[in-house]
């Protein structure tokens, strides 16, 4: 502190002086009348410096030579000169001779030193300090701009406004003039005399009288309003502190309660869901395996994706409230028992396991029910067959006819029964294929297995009664044979021949009339082959037909010509010619049926096909545009590209346009839902599933939700810690190319190269086991470190950037590290300090001082959790503020 004075432009009142000096030391007990006179002999000198420093100064001489005075001016000086003041031209020889102006500007010395030299608001010089602190005080008042220290106070409204502000009930402001500057100069003087012991340093009459009223009076005068105020500073400031630090606690503590809520109701709809995606309970029916099936497409389509959504919001709000703790010193937030990050990820991850398989088992089982509903009418088909040829067989079979028949008459029985056991015998393959779907729908679980088993029963029943009646019939026909002699061959042939051309015509009659399943083009046209071999051999089944009805007419020929009592019938057979030309006709009859059945099945894969190609279209598109942003997210997140706000606003930006591109996975999705409602169970046009696409989809808005979270906690650090663009860039650069696969962390090792890169020394031997330095290198960076540490330092820290173990250290973690190193925070003895300057320096703290000093909010915040204070000094109502500042930094319990 060095001040340089031209005694000759030293032009200060003695009034201002005197009355400064009075000030002070009355405190001892002592006045001054004259300056230059009562200071002479340098003992009220001495005293004064004592009185205003604090300290005692050497034994001042009592004689009253010249010798004495010069000695004790000199002590007085010399105590000025060590308190960094350089004092040019003032000796004790020219004190002592009583000249005015070397000790007024002595005086002045002394008051820049002990009333103004320490007066520094936001780091200014002391001048300027004085002058923004009047500024800021005034800064509400109207008809008030100071500017400076001499004509802003010629109209006495800047001193009634410093009165006013602090002590708003020693003058009515509202009343003052600005065009009556005598009245609120004296009205200042006075107040401030009587009530504020300042004394009248400055007089209204000189100072209205003068252009420019003199600016060391009035900074004198001005100091004595700032130290008088001064407590009440402290205590403002003390406030300030804590209300900065309540508001920051009380944020997070809704925070806080925001997280837990949310994780509450996000973990009871998980709890919900599981059970119901765990039902593998398969329904009995096609229509309610369907709608479990749409029920599972509205469930990814609606319910699935807000809560997708929350729990990308839940991780994001639980990292920026863990950065704000951070940030403001606090501890770190531990939600409730079974709500943690992880524990959201856990259940999250036992949700898709239950919903990894639910969609292709709902398929399955839709493929297993149509299946068994196709099995199901194909055994209806062929059990209603066979039920209508063995109609009235039993009948037949146990009839006597034999007995009173003719020789003629019994050998056409008796080939009459060869027949039908021909006949019994081709339909034995019909009756297997009955029990064998039968067997197939039970080992299905088929849901009308027991209707079904009940007609199988009956129709195997009946079939080995058929077989019983058969070969009994069989015996007594051969007891008989040897009476027959002869036999009509034409019958015979007849007989022979209409029974397989008769068989053909029911199987192709059931072929054509056979239900089919096909999921392919390639199935609809083997079948479509098939058919047309088919039709390719009718021309000769209506040869053979023509041959069987020759024989018929040729019968008919000799019955009439050799008048044979035969009655017209074919005693060797039950099929005759109407019989054939009415299922021919029915065979001509269904072939187009089949013909028309099989173009619409054909049409309908047509239209599977071009549902596959239009899916498999869109996916092979948006899957590998999903895998792009995904790698572009990464490349942007790693690299520095302009300020963080700008990556920020590119991200939201890139954000945008990614929401943007949603119509094309609803396009996708409304496709797959018409690939699934057609029964179309696989594509070999593309190796995207919608499930692929919708998992990419959720991970792609996850992570840029998550990036653009990464950067606003990054500029949320920045702006609190005080850390430079400069130094961000730097630690992405340092982060980066440490982290050689790009996987946006970095593992032990690779953090512990990134630190010796940025000035942090791990030890002697760290370049020989991360092989990352040389020499030179090393020399290089001990020299810019200023910070060592060694494996037990590097595992403390270590455990602070990764405090679950997992190996690595995320970008956001060693920014939070690096933040700490390079910034300051509030701690708790500061805000401790700051409650013992509101509570006038106690060790407790009254609830009507909180009232007073702080917010309503945040007085009544204090007071419901502060602790009553129980030292030896308490008195009712006391309050522990001691507990409650370390409890909010976490050092001990509210």
């Amino acid at each position: 502190f060095v001040l340089f004075i031209v005694i000759n432009r030293v032009i200060v009142r003695p009034l201002t002086f005197t009355a400064w000096c009075n000030s002070h030391l009355r405190k001892a007990g002592t006045q001054i009348e004259n300056i230059e006179e009562d200071f002479r002999d340098g003992l009220k000198l001495m005293l004064l410096l004592e009185v205003i420093s604090g300290e005692r100064l050497a034994k001042p001489e009592r004689g009253k030579m010249r010798v004495h005075k010069i000695s004790n001016v000199n002590k007085a000086l010399n105590f000025i000169a060590s308190k960094g003041v350089k004092l040019v031209s003032i000796g004790a020889e020219e004190i002592v001779d009583g000249n005015a102006k070397m000790t007024l500007g002595m005086i002045w010395t002394i008051i820049l030193r002990f009333a103004i030299q320490d007066i520094s608001v936001e780091e200014t010089s002391a001048k300027e300090g004085l002058l923004l602190w009047c500024q800021r005080k005034t800064a509400p008042y109207k008809n008030v701009n100071i500017q400076n220290f001499h004509i802003s106070w010629k109209d006495g409204l800047g001193f009634c406004a410093l009165i006013h502000r602090h002590r708003p009930e020693l003058i009515d402001y509202g009343k003052l003039r600005k065009d009556d500057p005598m009245t609120n100069l004296n009205t200042a003087f006075d107040v401030a005399e009587k009530y504020l012991d300042i004394p009248k340093m400055l007089d209204a009459e000189d100072i209205v009288g003068t252009a420019r009223p003199d600016e060391k009076a009035i900074m004198t005068y001005v100091s004595s309003f700032y130290h008088a105020f001064s407590g009440a500073q402290k205590a403002e400031t003390a406030a300030n502190r804590i209300c900065k630090v309540l508001a920051v606690n009380q944020e997070n503590e809704q925070l806080m309660e925001d997280y837990e809520k949310l994780a509450s109701d996000l973990l009871e709809w998980i709890r919900r869901t599981i059970p119901w995606l765990e039902n593998r309970v398969p329904e009995s029916t096609m229509q309610a395996m369907q709608q479990k099936l749409e029920d599972f497409r509205d469930y990814r389509r609606q319910h699935k994706p807000p809560k997708v959504q929350e729990k990308c919001q839940l991780e994001i709000n639980f990292n920026t409230l863990q950065t704000k703790l951070r940030l403001s010193n606090r501890p770190a937030f531990m939600p409730s028992e079974g709500k943690m990050v992880s524990d959201i990820s856990n259940a999250w991850g036992a949700l898709e396991g239950a919903e990894k398989g639910y969609e292709e088992w709902l398929l399955n089982e839709i493929r297993r029910l149509e299946r068994l509903d196709h099995l199901a009418e194909k055994f209806r088909q062929k059990a209603a067959i066979h039920e209508a040829w063995t109609e009235g067989k039993e009948a037949m079979l146990t009839q006597k006819d034999y007995e009173t028949a003719s020789l003629s008459e019994i050998k056409a029985l008796l080939k009459k029964h060869e027949a039908f056991e021909s006949d019994l015998a081709a339909h034995q393959d019909r009756v297997e294929q009955i029990a064998a779907i039968a067997q197939e729908l039970n080992e299905l679980e088929y849901y009308d297995s027991p209707s079904v088993n009940a007609r199988c029963q009956k129709i195997c029943d009946q079939w080995d009664a058929l077989g019983a009646l058969t070969q009994k019939r069989s015996e007594a026909l051969q007891r008989t044979e040897k009476l027959l002699e002869t036999i009509d061959q034409l019958y015979l042939e007849f007989a022979k021949r209409a029974a397989p051309f008769n068989n053909w015509m029911e199987g192709a009659m059931e072929d054509l009339q056979d239900t089919f399943i096909v999921h392919t083009i390639e199935e609809i046209q083997g079948l479509s082959t098939a058919h047309e071999q088919f039709k390719a051999t009718l021309p000769e089944a209506d040869k053979e037909r023509q041959a069987i009805l020759g024989i018929h007419n040729e019968i008919a020929k000799i019955v009439q010509t050799y008048h044979v009592n035969m009655a017209g019938t074919n005693p060797y057979t039950t099929i005759n010619p109407t019989e054939i030309n009415a299922k021919w006709d029915k065979v001509r009859q269904l072939v187009p049926q089949r013909d028309q059945a099989l173009i619409e099945e054909h049409a309908r894969q047509q239209n599977n096909e071009r549902l596959r190609r239009q899916f498999a279209n869109q996916a092979n598109v948006i899957g590998p545009w999903i895998q792009t942003k995904m790698e572009e997210i990464g490349r942007i997140s790693i690299e520095m590209h302009g300020t963080l706000e700008d990556q920020l606003t590119h991200l939201r930006q890139y954000e945008k346009s990614i929401v943007n591109y949603k119509p094309k996975i609803d396009q996708l999705e409304g496709d797959h839902q018409q690939i699934q409602e057609a029964l179309i169970f696989d594509n070999k046009h593309t190796n995207y599933t919608m499930e692929h696409i919708r998992v990419g989809w959720e991970q792609l808005l996850t992570t840029i939700a998550r990036t653009i979270n990464e950067i606003e906690n990054q500029i949320l650090t920045r702006d609190a810690k005080g850390i430079s663009q400069e130094q961000l860039n730097e630690f992405r650069a340092s982060f980066n190319h440490f982290d050689r696969d790009h996987s946006g962390t970095l593992g032990a090792e690779e953090f512990k190269a990134c630190l010796i890169s940025l000035g942090f020394d791990i030890g002697n031997d760290a370049q020989k086991r991360t092989g990352l330095m040389d020499g030179e290198d090393f020399r290089t960076c001990l020299i810019s470190m200023g910070y060592n540490m060694g494996e037990a330092e590097f595992a403390r820290i270590m455990s602070i950037v990764d405090p679950n173990r997992l190996g690595v250290v995320t970008f956001q973690a060693f920014i939070d590290f690096m933040s700490r190193e390079t910034a300051d925070t509030d701690t708790a003895d500061q805000v401790m300090a700051s409650f013992k300057v509101l509570a006038g320096d106690k060790n407790y703290i009254l609830a009507e001082e909180l009232r007073r000093e702080l917010p309503p909010d945040q007085a009544e915040y204090c007071i419901s959790r502060m602790a009553p204070y129980t030292g030896p000094d308490a008195v009712p109502g006391a309050l522990d503020y001691m507990s409650f500042s370390t409890a909010l930094y976490g050092e001990s319990d509210l």
